[in-house]
């Protein structure tokens, strides 16, 4: 992808990741269309990048298609083209299924599934048409890797869904030069988590900690400059999706050792931990 004159449409930029990616967006020179459902907040995210020309806020709900619409059309009439689509707005909400409300389940479905469809839709006929672009979608870890102490049933199906549209749209795509790929996050250091529980859950990931913005910001630009990385769901996540973190599994320990006539490695059961 050429690196002059580079447009991001970024959903949902006025907070957390969404804005930490406009920053980082920034930083590497693009021009940034950011959207939100505020024009308060919007204003707000202009004062803070403090990017001049160079961001473009554009009110406007993604569940409603006329949202991608304005945004594309937005982008293009200031910038001249959108060279990529950030899904980035989303809502969570972790609690048992039962509990959820017909309103809230349709908000859910409104923002988290067709948001990225409208959006994916427009970046679609836009890209297509010149022969490149990238699209990348915000899914969860949550969707690939469940967790009984975290019911999250809505985000499993949404964002799960989100997972398999994106490779769906990749091979859709890729006659067209335009790769679809998605970052799937774990917790993330965002105002959505409060201070004190950064510990606990930090304990979810088997590196310790929960992720930063720039993680996933780091990731998202990853996609964004491989030429030849689609229909792909990039856990950034601490190691979440790849199973849970356990220390030690009682009455059971394993060593490793090197055999002397091998390269390879061997494992055994410790002395005195039973067998198999």
């Amino acid at each position: 992808m050429s690196k002059s004159n580079r447009t991001v449409i970024i959903t949902g930029a006025t907070s957390g990741i969404g804005l930490g990616l406009a920053q980082a967006f920034l930083r590497d020179g693009f021009n940034v269309v950011g959207t939100g459902r505020s024009d308060a907040r919007l204003a707000q995210t202009a004062a803070v990048l403090d990017a001049g020309e160079r961001f473009l806020p554009v009110a406007g709900d993604v569940a409603d298609p006329a949202a991608a619409t304005a945004a594309f059309a937005k982008a293009i009439e200031a910038y001249g083209h959108v060279d990529v689509l950030i899904n980035n707005a989303g809502i969570f909400a972790a609690k048992p299924f039962v509990d959820f409300t017909p309103d809230e389940i349709e908000t859910q479905i409104a923002t988290n599934l067709k948001g990225t469809l409208y959006f994916s839709q427009a970046a679609a006929r836009h890209m297509s048409g010149r022969g490149s672009g990238r699209i990348v979608n915000v899914t969860a870890s949550l969707a690939m890797q469940a967790n009984s102490g975290v019911p999250a049933l809505l985000a499993a199906v949404l964002k799960g869904g989100m997972n398999q549209a994106t490779k769906a749209l990749a091979l859709e795509l890729a006659p067209f030069g335009v790769t679809v790929n998605a970052v799937a996050p774990g917790v993330v250091n965002t105002p959505m988590h409060a201070p004190e529980t950064h510990d606990a859950l930090g304990k979810m990931h088997p590196l310790g900690r929960i992720a930063e913005v720039e993680d996933i910001a780091q990731a998202v630009r990853y996609l964004v400059e491989n030429d030849y990385v689609t229909g792909t769901i990039l856990p950034v996540d601490g190691g979440y999706a790849a199973g849970r973190a356990v220390s030690k599994v009682k009455g059971v320990r394993y060593a490793i050792r090197q055999h002397p006539h091998h390269a390879g490695r061997q494992y055994r059961r410790a002395k005195g931990s039973g067998h198999s």
